[in-house]
């Protein structure tokens, strides 16, 4: 295993101090946790929104703090839920006094210690409401699909409307019709690398790639051989176009890279996916190329569609200030 690290036990905590050195105009640390939160200056009374999640998948969460987006990100061991007690930071820390709202991947121990943590908070008289994420098209029943690559729409768009003062309960049917209009797949042509135990998640031959990959290393719904980039993207958007019931509306597309893909290769697939689409009658509003959910070191993409109008697209325009620049 090669890595760019010191010690094992400390990445975290490294990088996180890293991200906030190199923000700290708009970012800070919580003391004694391992929470991003915006920088301390009056708060806005606004609903606080907060996510969070295992790390290795930079630049999600941290990154996404800042305004219009995160009011703070929860940052757990590799792949690793954070704990309630840390989540429970984040609340108060996002709490202006108009409740704070969880976006939550569909995880076990994530959703299991997001629901402690607000039970928690609730005690304490602070309102907190969520949304789990499960864009995820790998796996057949929704409610076991896993929040992926999707969920920075779900950021971006309740950051926007947390910013411009919609209340808790308005955040939440918006997050609860959004949801169910992302659709994300994604593949692997090299799985990664877990610098915990220095092992591969997965085997593939030289020439094999694996369908469906989740973003924590985990096997896909089955292993191919490796075809042109066209050819493996046409196959993902057929996959995404099923699950799509209405294509009248205009979409997002987001075509992510899964942390050791090349900008060249991404801007290839989106090429394609763009030409393919619009030869499908669907009508690409609004793009996003680049790494926004990666799984450390794998080699891969995903392809997320979502249904959006004019509103939901007015707050993917608006423009943040957030750790990721």
């Amino acid at each position: 295993m090669k890595k760019i690290i010191n010690d094992v036990d400390k990445i975290i905590d490294e990088m996180i101090d890293g991200l906030v050195k190199a923000n700290d105009d708009i970012l800070e640390r919580l003391e004694d946790s391992t929470v991003v939160a915006r920088k301390g200056e009056a708060k806005k009374a606004k609903v606080g929104l907060i996510s969070g999640g295992g790390s290795g998948h930079e630049p999600a969460h941290a990154g996404y703090v800042g305004e219009g987006m995160l009011d703070c990100a929860i940052c757990g061991s590799i792949f690793t839920s954070p704990t309630p007690d840390q989540i429970l930071k984040a609340i108060e820390k996002a709490d202006s006094g108009k409740g704070v709202f969880m976006v939550i991947k569909n995880y076990q121990g994530d959703v299991m210690n997001f629901e402690i943590a607000q039970e928690m908070a609730e005690m304490q008289g602070i309102k907190v409401d969520s949304i789990i994420v499960r864009d995820d098209i790998a796996i057949e029943n929704y409610e076991d699909r896993r929040g992926v690559a999707g969920t920075i729409f779900v950021h971006k768009v309740l950051g926007a409307m947390a910013e411009d003062g919609k209340s808790l309960e308005e955040i939440k049917a918006k997050a609860e019709e959004i949801v169910k209009n992302i659709k994300t797949i994604g593949l692997a042509t090299k799985p990664c690398v877990n610098p915990n135990d220095g092992k591969e998640s997965f085997s593939l031959g030289e020439d094999e790639i694996e369908m469906g990959i989740g973003i924590h290393g985990e096997e896909g719904i089955k292993k191919e051989k490796l075809q042109s980039a066209n050819a493996m993207a046409k196959e993902m958007v057929d996959r995404l176009l099923a699950e799509i019931t209405d294509t009248s509306t205009d979409f997002a597309l987001m075509v992510n890279g899964m942390g050791q893909t090349t900008e060249m290769e991404l801007y290839l697939i989106n090429n394609f996916v763009s030409d393919y689409l619009k030869e499908k009658g669907i009508n690409v509003k609004k793009y996003f190329v680049g790494n926004y959910m990666t799984s450390m070191d794998m080699a891969g993409f995903s392809l997320t569609l979502f249904n959006i109008d004019d509103e939901i697209l007015s707050y993917l325009d608006r423009k943040v200030c957030v750790g990721r620049r």
